[in-house]
């Protein structure tokens, strides 16, 4: 797990300030991998590791219980949620749908600054994967090329539906999809292909590939975590 961050300005108490930081080491260590799936969360563990009374501790994990990273059955331990292959495909249907869209209003919103801006995040992150393959230092880059065009879509109902409680629990889904070397670099690609078609404004060619993109990462997902079974007891996860 991450050194713990420096406490003695903070108020330990159940919520607030302190309660806020432990949350975020916490969805840190899930998104990470640090905190595996279906992993016990011992409160008092953590309480020792970032040095805190465990009241923010609790209350960090409820708010995980919230937006459903964390589960808790009754008389049993909190635990980190479970990846399945139902509910991966499920969440990943669901993006097909508000993705492509959203990717289609974005292709006609976005203006042309918003649009080099993507671009040079993309070549940016192009840069630190070479320097990183190449075993140089890089420093580290929030970048999420699908939270960007999603919010670069317009519609508020879209942005609350992916960017809200739901895109920690998609994030982690996503990170696990993209695990295989292979499959990140075939990701990475597509991303290409989507934004020069949002470049392009070719916004029926931006939400076909994102719709695509996002099949392809879902098919991944599934087999990996089925164990090579062929999605929806079929052949095929469908786009439309």
């Amino acid at each position: 797990m991450s050194t713990s961050m420096p406490t003695e300005t903070l108020k330990d108490e159940p919520s607030g300030p302190l309660a806020d930081t432990v949350f975020g080491q916490v969805l840190d260590a899930i998104y990470q991998g640090r905190l595996a799936p279906g992993s016990v969360i011992n409160e008092v563990a953590l309480a020792q590791e970032y040095g805190v009374s465990r009241g923010p501790v609790r209350e960090a994990v409820r708010r995980l219980q919230g937006i459903q990273l964390i589960t808790r059955e009754p008389y049993m331990k909190a635990r980190v949620v479970t990846l399945s292959a139902a509910s991966a495909l499920e969440l990943f249907q669901m993006r097909m749908a508000l993705e492509g869209v959203a990717c289609n209003l974005a292709t006609r919103r976005m203006s042309d600054a918003e649009i080099a801006d993507l671009l040079d995040e993309l070549e940016q992150d192009r840069q630190q994967r070479v320097a990183s393959k190449q075993g140089e230092a890089a420093a580290p880059r929030v970048f999420d090329f699908h939270e960007r065009i999603v919010r670069a879509c317009g519609n508020q109902r879209i942005i609350n539906s992916l960017c809200g409680d739901l895109y920690h629990l998609l994030r982690v889904y996503r990170r696990h999809s993209g695990t295989v070397l292979e499959r990140k670099d075939d990701a990475y690609a597509e991303h290409w292909q989507i934004a020069r078609a949002i470049r392009a404004r070719d916004a029926e060619l931006a939400e076909s590939l994102m719709r695509s993109h996002i099949e392809r990462a879902a098919q991944h997902l599934f087999e990996h975590l089925a164990g090579g079974a062929p999605a929806i007891a079929g052949q095929h996860v469908p786009v439309t």
